[in-house]
């Protein structure tokens, strides 16, 4: 099928705020959301009003203090809705993932029957054809809703329903987090800007079986000559390849964490400690919970057959978070910018499978450091090589 044709960028001034509204915006603006910095603006009064049900969602945020210079772009657009024949998770309706609530044996570590193991190695391959898709559509101008539109559209036509979706009531079909955010945030009507970065966060379920997968991408020529940028973003991507190199039975699951503490504070970052991987199959989250930070004391060993997530956030600045009043949107406390990676893996005889692995055609892929010349601009190389962790392999016996 046709995919969604690429969002227009608007180059004279901004739209009206109304959902479906494509009239030129007044000098109408919230008053509220003036006083706290937002720039809302309406096309006339009979929109807003029209708009004040939608628009008024965002004034929890009124009088809170934000760690950094993003701000939450409002009104979200309205749920998406998926044809009938989409088979559901069990949270799809209420947000309430119950199968995950069950005390019994949630410890338990699963390890996958073969046919299990095709299961979630057909949906990881669809969820890297769907972050591909959004991947070849961030650019400057482009917001993170429509990036929201294109992954719900590809898991349509891949006849699969976007994990995210109404989970513990989550609002979108995908996680967009730019700059200083970690993780889970929600796209929205923020257009993004040459220099962000952002990283773009896919789950499918298909066939009864989730796949999880993430990664960090620079926006524009200016992100991708940002020390910064380069700095926490190919960090991030280090660590994650090279905890997955640790992958075999027998190996520690708390021992991920010393790799990829190692690996960052080369890189002068830190590691985020509120959020780990988790194990993924029929389930989104479950056992084990694989914490990124060294020292853990995350339980359990690695058998054949067992299937997780690796997915470390590394930051610039401090490793503490804080959550918008959004109840989801994680940030940085001091503002600083943070990158993540993640793949799910899954554990064979002599190693490991990296069931999302990239693509040849994968957008994205890894860069150099910009080299900063002496009248102060940066110049590196924007191509580099678009492997991460090898997509099998076997464990040394070290």
């Amino acid at each position: 099928m046709d995919q969604i044709a690429s969002a227009e960028v608007a180059t004279t001034g901004p739209k009206c705020s109304g959902i479906g509204c494509d009239n030129p915006a007044s000098k109408l603006m919230c008053a509220d959301c003036r006083n706290v910095g937002m720039q809302t603006f309406f096309c006339d009064q009979t929109c807003y009003k029209k708009n004040w049900k939608q628009h008024k969602a965002i004034h929890p945020f009124h009088g809170h203090k934000f760690s950094g210079p993003l701000r939450p772009a409002y009104p979200l657009s309205p749920r998406r809705v998926l044809p009938p024949k989409i088979k559901r998770p069990d949270y799809a309706e209420d947000g309430d993932p119950k199968s995950e609530r069950i005390f019994v044996g949630r410890h338990k570590i699963k390890v996958l029957t073969k046919e299990e193991q095709a299961g979630v190695r057909k949906v990881c391959r669809l969820a890297r054809e769907v972050l591909d898709i959004a991947a070849r559509e961030v650019r400057p101008g482009v917001t993170t809703d429509y990036i929201d539109q294109v992954v719900h559209q590809a898991c349509i036509e891949r006849s699969s329903y976007p994990s995210p979706l109404n989970y513990c009531h989550f609002p979108k079909s995908v996680c967009t987090s730019p700059n200083e955010v970690i993780c889970h945030g929600i796209p929205d009507q923020r257009p993004l800007e040459d220099g962000d970065i952002v990283n773009i966060d896919v789950t499918l379920y298909h066939g009864g079986y989730h796949g999880d997968l993430n990664e960090t991408y620079y926006v524009g020529e200016s992100a991708v000559k940002n020390p910064d940028n380069v700095r926490v973003v190919e960090a991030s991507r280090d660590c994650l390849d090279e905890a997955i190199k640790l992958v075999k039975p027998g190996a520690l699951f708390r021992d991920f964490g010393n790799t990829i503490e190692k690996v960052a504070k080369s890189r002068d970052c830190q590691v985020v400690k509120t959020y780990c991987g988790h194990g993924i199959h029929s389930l989104f989250h479950c056992a084990p919970t694989i914490p990124h930070y060294a020292k853990n004391k995350a339980i359990g060993e690695m058998k054949p057959g067992m299937c997780f997530t690796v997915e470390p956030m590394i930051t610039l600045g401090s490793y503490k978070d804080e959550t918008w009043p959004d109840n989801w949107t994680s940030v940085t406390r001091d503002g600083s910018r943070t990158a993540q990676f993640e793949h799910q893996i899954l554990v064979t005889e002599t190693g490991f499978e990296v069931l999302t692995a990239r693509l040849p055609d994968s957008p994205g892929g890894k860069i150099a450091m910009p080299v900063i010349e002496t009248n102060g601009d940066a110049n590196g190389a924007v191509n580099g090589t678009a492997n991460g962790a090898s997509t099998e392999g076997t464990a040394s016996a070290n």
